[in-house]
């Protein structure tokens, strides 16, 4: 038996959804290991595991922090652990032990937070950088959730791609009943949830909405996310530039969502660069027709379910989008499709996935 340390920092976060579907699923493995989980304060008595092999330990350090350098390698090596899972980049580059690193995708090292101060963004990203680097060498075996990244990950830091193993995540149903969103019960919308950062390319779909008005003068956009900055900005340029008839919803609850999910024309999906991308997946297990980049894993991702567009190119936007208003056929067709390829992936093989790259690591019981 192995004593298996699991970072689960962001347990509750945007992000976190990854770990915390592999703790729920990793429990249901068999395996005789023991698993020491740390989490933050505020998640702490969130976490139930019901599997008396997983204990739970406060790690209140900060991801990006001197003190993830120094408190947390102090705090791991207290632990005495024979392995311990990285279900991010962001760890303390000095530890030694035998470590597994999951590198989700190398978006924050090409793109930039305008949201964020400049110098000290910049300054952040370098390092970020750097911390790839060492992290990926540093580490007995990478995970990657495609094999896009995989590949982008072998490229980018040196790393034999028989390092690398592809674990595919999952999306899930949303079981909260549909709650409709005030405004928009009988409008015909096109929708997109999310956070508004650069690389998701908000900018370019509020730019073909503009588009799809001349032809569609009743459409609606509907962009869901909690207010921020970014999504502060989107509005006023859209403002600026006359594009009318958008809804920015702010925080939605899972039956909204769902209820966005089932009665939207088309789900637009415009990112220019995904580590997964589980948005679309979960727009088809609700039966929305997806109109998607065709950037980075996304195509790997969504297979043929969806209807993919350049991304960079404001018209080829507004033309998938308008054959899915056009063609019904063309809609339900996507809609049977988007199920089927959604109901492939499975947390519970992720979980088995990850147990056996557990497994390999702790082969030879010597750190490197």
């Amino acid at each position: 038996m192995s004593k298996i340390v699991i970072d689960a920092r962001e347990y509750t976060t945007t992000s976190g959804r990854y770990v915390l579907k592999l703790l729920e699923y990793l429990q249901q493995t068999k395996s005789e290991h023991e698993y020491v989980v740390l989490l933050k304060t505020s998640d702490f008595e969130r976490a139930h595991f019901t599997n008396p092999r997983f204990t739970k330990v406060v790690c209140d350090v900060k991801e990006f922090t001197f003190g993830e350098q120094t408190k947390l390698l102090s705090l791991i090596k207290s632990l005495k652990p024979d392995l311990v899972h990285f279900p991010m980049v962001q760890q303390p580059i000095l530890y030694r032990g035998r470590v597994v690193t999951t590198m989700q995708d190398l978006t924050t090292v090409r793109y930039r937070n305008p949201s964020k101060n400049p110098i000290v963004f910049t300054i952040k990203q370098q390092i970020y950088k750097l911390v790839n680097q060492v992290v990926a060498r540093k580490s007995k075996l990478l995970i990657t959730p495609t094999a896009f990244v995989k590949q982008d990950v072998a490229a980018y830091t040196h790393v034999p791609p028989d390092k690398i193993t592809v674990t595919l995540e999952a999306a899930d149903r949303i079981s909260d009943q549909p709650e409709v969103v005030p405004g928009l019960k009988a409008q015909q919308f096109i929708m997109y949830v999310g956070r508004p950062l650069p690389h998701k390319n908000l900018g370019r779909l509020i730019q073909a909405f503009g588009l799809l008005k001349q032809k569609y003068p009743e459409l609606k956009l509907v962009l869901a996310g909690k207010k921020d900055a970014l999504y502060e900005a989107h509005a006023a340029e859209a403002a600026k530039q006359g594009i009318t008839d958008i809804t920015f919803t702010g925080f939605v609850s899972e039956g909204q969502l769902r209820w966005l999910y089932e009665n939207c024309v088309a789900y637009a999906f415009p990112s220019l660069s995904e580590g997964f991308g589980l948005p679309p997946l979960e727009a088809m297990i609700h039966g929305a027709p997806v109109a998607a980049s065709n950037a980075t894993c996304i195509p790997e991702v969504c297979g043929d379910a969806a209807h993919y567009f350049e991304p960079t190119n404001v018209g080829d936007i507004a033309r998938a989008i308008s054959d899915l208003i056009d063609n019904p056929a063309v809609r339900q067709s996507l809609i049977i499709k988007g199920r089927a390829q959604a109901a492939q992936y499975s947390w519970q093989r992720m979980a088995d996935q990850t147990l056996d790259v557990y497994n390999r690591a702790l082969k030879n019981n010597t750190a490197d």
